[in-house]
């Protein structure tokens, strides 16, 4: 099981799911979206002021997805991050959703650093780095 060490707990509410009851797909985006983002304030990284104070912000570039078991109404889900690869102006994660002990669904997913106004590709902020 993917590093526990600061996961997101999400219970599953009607709004998640589909019309066959489980979780609709493209929820799990939102879900690993808000992990990455606790992740970030628990190491001390808040994304409001890293933008106030650098210009810098995150935006997905690439995500890959594999769905493995189905969540459902009012389960409880742990969704984790870890870092597979840190590069000058990006860094690669693998997100994983867990229900207990089942898995059931993991990707990794490339999030690069832009300045916040040009939208133009920058080095990720030396706070950042150290944070990882």
């Amino acid at each position: 099981m993917s590093d526990r060490s600061n996961p997101l707990t999400v219970r599953v509410y009607w709004e998640d799911t589909d019309a066959g009851g489980v979780v609709f797909y493209a929820n799990y985006l939102k879900f690993f979206e808000r992990a990455r983002t606790e992740w970030l304030r628990a190491l001390g990284v808040e994304q409001t002021t890293l933008k106030a104070d650098t210009g810098a912000i995150f935006v997905v570039a690439e995500v890959n997805l594999r769905y493995l078991a189905a969540a459902k109404l009012d389960d409880l889900l742990i969704i984790t991050v870890k870092v597979l690869d840190q590069g000058a102006a990006s860094l690669e994660l693998e997100q994983q959703a867990w229900r207990a002990d089942t898995l059931l669904a993991e990707g990794s997913v490339r999030v690069g650093c832009v300045d916040g106004v040009t939208l133009r590709p920058r080095r990720i902020p030396k706070q950042v780095l150290d944070a990882l």
